[in-house]
């Protein structure tokens, strides 16, 4: 009963969590796309209005004219009733990290231990993730107001961060199971997004709008700080999408280089989503689009496909293959692999995923779960905490596509 209620909390916060993240992106991706399409105002009532920029659109069979203000209306006062988007960013962020709690922290020892990547415990392991979501916030943050407001400082805060996330990358691979590294560094990164809105895009625009109530000039630090920020987000997106999904792909996160996978992921996101900001800006001085960046983010996507495609057998692979084909795969035989590979977490008293294997009757139900998640996507046993071997896998598959029997 225990792991059925899980699942459902698992589910509901799963949905809650990708409709907040669906509503928070929107907002920062259609925000971006206005404050890089707009234009100076040509209308001299514009302009005497104080409207420091102006962007046309059209959507569901009507015209949108959208003007931005870059300090207050000079024809009217700031209006008591301002739209904010924050909720989104808070509402994401911790339903991202009630998921998270429930899926890794909850069962640290199955999802965030792997004995073969780091031998420590639970407890160790779950303070150590919790740290990287702080850490790479306090860094980062170190790292923009360090250098943030100097020249160059877009390009000197990128890299830097480039820097760190990489390394990050690199350490949550040595310490934590593949799958749970990958979802390790997405979280750490939408951390700092959140973070980004909370410590400093609200406040200062909270203190912004304080300073113009009170008829005071604004300092503009705030606005500019603010900016920067929201521009990092919307570059850090894909890199968080992708590091989130990529860790549903056992094949992405299994191998010895698992890390510079997931930096290339993240590399590519970024590539790919530059060429959509700078886009909007093109558009607006009439100059081509540049797609060079998403066809070089492009590119990394095609040459990591061709790097890690599996290699020809060889001979000896092949041989060793097709005798094991000629061996029988009946119920007798993949019985003895569930119970000493499967059966352990899935049976009368423990069932993770609501999964019970132990009887004929419960294998024949759950045939092609095991199919998929052991052959094909080669998912389990987690983080292979039994060991399965390929030929083992191989069995299973053979078994299945016989048409699974249990007699």
């Amino acid at each position: 009963m225990e792991a059925y209620l899980l699942d459902w909390v698992n589910l509901l916060l799963r949905w809650v969590h990708v409709i907040t993240a669906v509503a928070w992106i929107g907002s920062s991706f259609y925000f971006v796309l206005l404050d890089n399409s707009l234009s100076p105002p040509e209308n001299e009532d514009l302009k005497a209005k104080g409207v420091d920029g102006e962007m046309w659109a059209v959507h569901g069979g009507g015209f949108y004219h959208s003007n931005k203000y870059m300090v207050a209306p000079r024809w009217r006062p700031l209006p008591e009733n301002l739209h904010w988007s924050y909720w989104e960013s808070y509402s994401t962020w911790l339903t991202g990290f009630a998921l998270f709690t429930v899926l890794y922290l909850f069962n640290a020892g199955s999802f965030l231990v792997d004995k073969s990547v780091h031998d420590w415990s639970a407890g160790a392991a779950i303070g150590a993730a919790l740290g990287f979501l702080v850490a790479f916030w306090v860094v980062y943050d170190l790292i923009c107001r360090a250098f943030g407001q100097r020249k160059n400082g877009d390009l000197i805060v990128g890299a830097g961060v480039f820097a760190f996330i990489v390394f990050a990358s690199w350490l949550a691979c040595q310490l934590f199971a593949g799958r749970a590294a990958f979802l390790l560094v997405g979280a750490m990164i939408a951390t700092a997004m959140s973070a980004n809105v909370f410590f400093w895009i609200i406040p200062g625009q909270r203190t912004v709008i304080a300073q113009l109530r009170a008829g005071q000039s604004p300092d503009p630090i705030h606005g500019q700080r603010g900016k920067q920020r929201s521009v990092h987000n919307t570059y850090f997106t894909l890199p968080v999408i992708i590091a989130m999904l990529s860790n549903h792909y056992g094949w992405l996160y299994q191998g010895a280089n698992n890390w510079l996978v997931l930096v290339l992921l993240m590399l590519a996101g970024a590539l790919i989503r530059h060429s959509f900001v700078a886009r909007h800006k093109a558009h607006v001085l009439g100059k081509r689009a540049p797609w060079e960046h998403a066809i070089a983010g492009t590119v990394v996507l095609v040459g990591m496909a061709i790097w890690m495609a599996p290699k020809p057998p060889s001979a000896e692979q092949v041989a060793a293959a097709q005798a094991l084909a000629a061996r029988p795969a009946g119920y007798a035989e993949v019985r003895a692999v569930l119970d000493q590979r499967c059966v352990l977490c899935h049976n009368a008293n423990v069932q993770q995923k609501n999964v019970a294997l132990h009887t004929p009757e419960l294998l024949k139900q759950h045939a092609q779960a095991v199919y998929q998640q052991v052959a094909v996507l080669k998912l389990m046993p987690l983080n292979n905490a039994t060991q399965i071997t390929d030929a083992e896998r191989e069995l299973i598959k053979r078994w299945f596509e016989r048409g699974a029997p249990v007699n």
